[in-house]
């Protein structure tokens, strides 16, 4: 009987682990989250509808991991930035996005494959069709509500917090909603931002505008 017992408990335990380890496996990944349109979202109505039709068709994206696994692999510490293009402004209902992935070369293959597995499940939307997973150093430094991203000279971020949290004052003027669901999404001013890469779209650089999104992210 005793015997029984504790093959009943096994049993139960074994249950309780596949059930309740998966459940929390799927809302385990959370960290830090900046992004940059090349379009202004905290802006004026007439500034808004001027570049509505013909900007924001391209952003950049960057996440840094700072707790979680994905798939039994440890994603902390992960860094990604996601260049991102279309032939609309990228909150058109109807745009069709294009993507590369850059992956800090510090993760490890594992660490590559789940992260990459995760962001296009997540955020299949935003991210459209990824044309490609590249490699390089990724330095992603926040200092409060600073940011500064450089991803191996082909993407760089750099972005302040608004003066006095005019985004939340005056929320009438955010135009556009983040890539990402965030939570604590703040408008952000791009001090500077820069594509240099030569494969999925042109060029670009923006400076001097309240083009930026950050906050955490979770899933």
């Amino acid at each position: 009987m005793r015997r029984f017992c504790f093959l009943i408990f096994g049993v139960l335990f074994t249950v309780g682990v596949l059930v309740f380890g998966s459940s929390a496996e799927s809302v385990s990944v959370r960290g830090d989250y900046v992004e940059v349109r090349t379009a202004s979202v905290f802006a004026g109505a007439c500034h808004f509808n001027g570049e509505v039709t013909t900007s924001g068709r391209d952003a950049l994206m960057a996440w840094h991991v700072t707790f979680g696994s994905w798939n039994g692999v440890d994603l902390r510490g992960v860094k990604v930035l996601a260049i991102v293009t279309s032939d609309a402004n990228l909150s058109d209902a109807d745009a069709v996005h294009r993507s590369e992935l850059v992956i800090d070369d510090g993760a490890s293959y594992l660490q590559t494959v789940a992260i990459v597995q995760a962001l296009k499940k997540e955020y299949a939307g935003p991210l459209g069709e990824v044309n490609a997973v590249l490699r390089a150093p990724i330095k992603f430094e926040r200092d409060g509500y600073a940011y500064s991203v450089d991803a191996g000279g082909i993407a760089s971020i750099n972005v302040e917090a608004m003066p006095d949290d005019l985004c939340c004052k005056m929320p009438n003027l955010v135009w556009y909603s983040p890539l990402v669901p965030l939570s604590n999404r703040k408008v952000g001013y791009t001090a500077n931002a820069l594509y240099a890469g030569d494969k999925l779209a042109t060029q670009w650089q923006r400076s001097g505008e309240n083009s930026a999104f950050y906050g955490s992210f979770s899933f």
